[in-house]
Order: structure tokens, then sequence, then C-alpha cells
């Protein structure tokens, strides 16, 4: 494996970081996460570079199933603003990933085009009020009726579900069925009849929020069950595919990216703030706290290179995309908390960058699998005794 980060994603970091500049400043940012506001034209703008389809083949439009170039991006845009990043995932890995790897061929044809241009996003309906990470438990239900398909049940957490155009749902299709041989997997437009959305209101990623999501009796044609007729009860092993693996490390290239800001931030404040006549990042405390984030961010930046390389070549990574997860998320948390307490009182002000990206970077050792469940999988996969 070679270190170095290829030719084509240092230019791709430079486009993403002048979009960002230009299209993302600072006051803009901060501004929407005050209002809950979500800039939908900056994500077309975005869009528009082409970024969201480098998890698409060119035969689909896309520009090249690309995973580390894919982290990158989503390094880059969460470095300024979560919610984008968020909603770049939204597109090209709940959705590009997923109809790649698990959709029929006449969902790819119809539906990897408009995700590689960036013109729909996807939702994930997984999580329920009982079920969290024991997603083989879920509850809401999936019936035919010839060639529809009527969902009932309850969905929590469904990131983006206001502005999604499906929502990726996991629903039980046979209740009597053996588990793990009972799931089908959704697409069901959250604008259908009987879909009710209720946000739930987070401390952090702000205009892009979270919805409780209800499914009253909602039909929806049984040419949206994921993988066509060939599909239905088959979802768990569309759950523990590839994507799942690379779901982790989307969750760590935030935590880089929102690390890597707040390490700017403190480490720019050090040298201006001055304490006792001198600047306070001539003090060892100080000197030290940023040195560890800088060492501290440089591992997380290895490993997530060394798991999306995995990722990308098709190796089996469960358990490197878990230890990432585990380490990149706990560490981006630790840094970020750090370069808060070397910006002392301006840390906690809503004035200044870094009091989001504490209030971001919290979420990240909860969601993708929290850090218990990533211990769990190392544990279980590397074969400790129970």
């Amino acid at each position: 494996m070679n270190l170095d980060e290829p030719n084509h994603i240092a230019a791709l970091r430079d486009t993403i970081r002048r979009f960002v500049a230009r299209e993302l400043p600072r006051e803009a940012v901060r501004k929407w996460d005050h209002d809950d506001e979500f800039p939908r034209a900056v994500f077309d703008k975005l869009a528009a570079l082409g970024v969201t389809g480098s998890t698409i083949p060119e035969s689909y439009g896309g520009t090249g199933r690309d995973i580390p170039a894919t982290m990158a991006t989503i390094e880059e845009l969460a470095r300024r603003s979560f919610p984008i990043a968020v909603a770049y995932i939204n597109c090209a890995c709940y959705g590009g990933m997923n109809i790649l790897e698990s959709g029929s061929e006449a969902q790819k044809r119809e539906l990897l085009p408009r995700l590689a241009r960036g013109e729909i996003l996807f939702a994930y309906g997984l999580t329920e009020p009982d079920i969290g990470a024991d997603l083989a438990s879920v509850k809401t239900r999936a019936t035919r009726r010839g060639d529809t398909v009527i969902v009932t049940g309850a969905k929590r957490f469904c990131t983006g579900a206001d502005i999604a155009d499906y929502v990726y749902l996991l629903a039980n299709s046979d209740p009597a069925g053996a588990r793990h041989k009972n799931l089908s997997l959704i697409l069901v437009p959250p604008k259908s009849p009987g879909v009710t959305l209720r946000p739930i209101p987070t401390m952090g990623l702000r205009g892009f929020p979270s919805f409780d999501a209800t499914f009253d009796a909602v039909e929806v044609p049984a040419a949206n069950i994921v993988g066509g007729e060939a599909g239905w009860n088959q979802a768990w092993p569309m759950l523990a595919g590839p994507t799942l693996d690379v779901e982790k490390l989307e969750v760590a290239a935030i935590g880089i990216g929102i690390a890597a800001a707040a390490i700017d931030d403190a480490w720019e404040y050090a040298q201006t703030r001055v304490q006792f006549g001198k600047p306070v990042s001539s003090y060892q405390a100080i000197r030290h706290a940023l040195a560890d984030a800088k060492t501290r961010l440089h591992a997380a930046r290895l490993m997530l290179r060394h798991a999306s390389w995995l990722a990308d070549r098709g190796e089996p990574c469960g358990v490197e995309t878990s230890m990432t997860k585990l380490f990149v998320s706990e560490t981006a948390k630790r840094i970020v908390l750090d370069c808060q307490t070397v910006m002392g009182a301006y840390g906690y002000a809503t004035e200044f960058d870094l009091e989001r990206h504490v209030r971001d970077v919290l979420l990240l050792p909860i969601i993708g699998g929290s850090s218990a469940i990533q211990r769990n999988n190392i544990a279980n996969r590397l074969g400790l005794p129970r």
C-alpha cells in the first residue's frame, strides 16, 4: 500500500476546498446552523461538480467507484459543514452505493444516473423506536397485494427525510419466516399518502434534522422492492454487505473533517491570544495539547486511508472498518474537546465555530454503529470466545 495520496484525490481536495471557500463561508454556515436551515441550492452547486458520482461506475453515469475519493470529499465538506457532508452521504452512499450493490438492473438504470447527478437523496429508515443495533428484529411490516407493497410501522432517526426522495426502509416481510430470511428493503417516497414525519430536535447537525416517521398502510409499487422480486425477504445480505463497511468509514471521514477544523481554529487562536505578555502558544500546556491533537489526527487519517484502500479493492475489511470507526470517532471527540479547552471561554461562545464542532462531534461515536457495537464487532470477528 502506497501511503501517498493519489494525484486525482489531491486535485479533488483542492476543488472541494475552493468550493467551500466560495459557497460555504463561515458566516453563512453559522447562520444556517442558528436558523436550522439546509441550503439546498448550495448542495445543488456541489452536485454540479460531479462529486456525487464517485460511488457509481461510468456505465451508469458516475465518475467511477472510488471509495478513497468519496471519503476525501466527506472530510473536506465536514471540515466546514456537517449537514452538507451528510447530504452528500445520503446521495452518493445511501443512494448510490446501496442501489449499485443491491438494486435490480432496472433500478440501477433508473436511479443511478440521477444519483450521480445529485438530483435525488435517500434517507435511511432502519432504526425503530424499540430497535437500534438489532435490525433483524424490526417490527415495521411490508405485505404484498399483487403488484403493490403495503408498509405499516414506525421508524426513528430518519435523517434528511423531509428533503429525501426515498426512504430506504427495512421491513419484516414474512413474520412466520426464519430470522434473517424474513426482511425486505423498500424504497418509500416520504411524500406518499400515509407517511407522517415529526422532527426530532437535536443539539447538533442542525439544518439537516432527523425525523420520527410513521407509515400507515403506505402503498408503493412492487418495483420499489430493492433488488426487485429477487430481493423479497433477502434484505439481510444487503445490509451486511460492503455498504455497511463503507458506512462506518463515512462517519470516520466526518470526524476527521470536524477535528481538523477544530485544530485549525485552536492553532490560530493560540498564536493570536496574548496572556501575561505573550501568545498562549508559548505555554507548554497549550503546546502539548495542540501537538497531541495533531498527532491523533495524523493517526486517524492513516487508519481511514488504509481501511478505505481495503474497501475500494473489495477485500474483507469488517475488522479494519470497525476499528477505524471506533478509533476515529472517539479520537475526533477528544481532539475537539481538547481544542475547546485551548480556546477557553471562546470555545464555548456561539460566535466561534468550535462551539458548533463540539455539538456535532458528540454524535459520531453514536451513529453508524455505536462505539460499544464496534468493540463487539472487533472482538467477535477476531474470534474472541464469549
